[in-house]
């Protein structure tokens, strides 16, 4: 079976469960372009608690807490579990099997010239400190996508680079164990006979918002985010310490200005260029009206959110969640046992298909 069979054309994409909770960077970044896809696209959103390891292996009931967390943040943002799957990456045998076959495939300079890779060893201060598992996450990234055979990968600016390699393993498998010639273009692999379709990233309105501090990405790790479960109150709290990053009430935005990021990430678009107009224009707008006006319209988005967060909450909030969690674990393992079982056959490993009991 190929992408050509497929109902809708399917897409993957996830988080991994290192903090307690998603913020606005994850809301514009991919989640919301999640939320508005579920109706022409057959998704599947994957939990990568595997990879929370690389950093958290002797917390693991801080990953299991996190698990759940951002699970609950999925369903108060709008995924749908009737129209979408979530996937438990421990929960998926094929995942693990797969990324070994896909580590044979890419080289070590693939995996370790990963910018992304790179850039987390330095902003995280690994040196050379990090297991030997942390740079395996990122051939175990693209397993995770690959087994999904999905067209469409809706990410961050910043995991580009990890999409990229992902389509450096679809090909390569292809070439080597499906007769693909090299000279295919990538949206031919599937009709060429591929395997595994070559993914494309699909980048959010907004690759990279900047935190409050408007100086690096919104992380929590930085102390620099607004989180979705965040009260109206505090919301508008840290949006009031956003910096203008211009020289008085009659001065125009620079391009960099973090409040100027905000207004145009937050705001109708017709209203984020009068804004800008104006200032431009020197006529006078006050920066604590705008950050209102800012931290109103953020809380708009959020306010929906909360509602459906807060009946989530507590033990029974965590009792809905592992229900949903057995149900969409088997329609999970369906799809990835089929492509661990074409994939093998491909490579002369076929000996039989294996039934996984839950």
């Amino acid at each position: 079976m190929t992408t050509a069979h497929f109902a809708k054309p399917r897409i993957l994409t996830g988080d991994t469960p290192t903090n307690t909770g998603l913020h606005l960077g994850h809301w514009v970044g991919s989640l919301e372009r999640r939320v508005s896809l579920q109706d022409s696209y057959d998704c599947y959103f994957l939990i990568a608690n595997i990879h929370a390891f690389t950093t958290l292996a002797e917390k693991p009931e801080q990953v299991r807490a996190n698990t759940l967390g951002i699970i609950k943040d999925w369903l108060a943002a709008g995924i749908d579990p009737d129209r979408s799957t979530i996937v438990i990456q421990s929960e998926i045998p094929a995942i693990a099997e797969l990324s070994w076959f896909f580590a044979m495939l890419l080289t070590f300079n693939d995996v370790m010239g990963n910018p992304t890779l790179i850039h987390e060893l330095e902003t995280k201060g690994l040196k050379d400190s990090y297991s030997f598992g942390f740079p395996m996450y990122t051939v175990g990234q693209c397993s995770d996508i690959l087994t999904f055979r999905p067209e469409l990968v809706p990410v961050g600016e910043d995991q580009e680079p990890h999409i990229e390699m992902c389509r450096k393993a679809a090909r390569k498998f292809n070439h080597t164990y499906c007769g693909v010639s090299v000279r295919t273009e990538d949206k031919d692999h599937a009709a060429q006979g591929g395997l595994f379709p070559v993914p494309k990233a699909l980048i959010g309105r907004v690759g990279r918002l900047v935190g409050t501090d408007g100086k690096a990405k919104m992380s929590k790790s930085l102390n620099n985010a607004i989180f979705l479960a965040e009260t109206e109150k505090a919301v508008q709290k840290k949006v009031n310490g956003i910096a203008a990053g211009r020289a008085s009430t009659t001065a125009p935005f620079s391009e960099d200005s973090p409040l100027l990021q905000y207004i145009r990430a937050f705001l109708p678009q017709e209203r984020a260029d009068e804004i800008v107009a104006q200032c431009a224009a020197g006529k006078e707008v006050f920066d604590g009206h705008l950050k209102a006006e800012v931290g109103a319209a953020i809380n708009a988005i959020l306010e929906p959110m909360r509602a459906r967060r807060a009946k989530l909450e507590g033990e029974a909030g965590d009792a809905v969640v592992r229900d949903l969690l057995r149900t969409h674990t088997k329609k999970a393992n369906a799809v990835a046992e089929e492509t661990l079982y074409l994939a093998k056959e491909k490579m002369g490993l076929g000996w039989g298909k294996r039934t996984l009991v839950f």
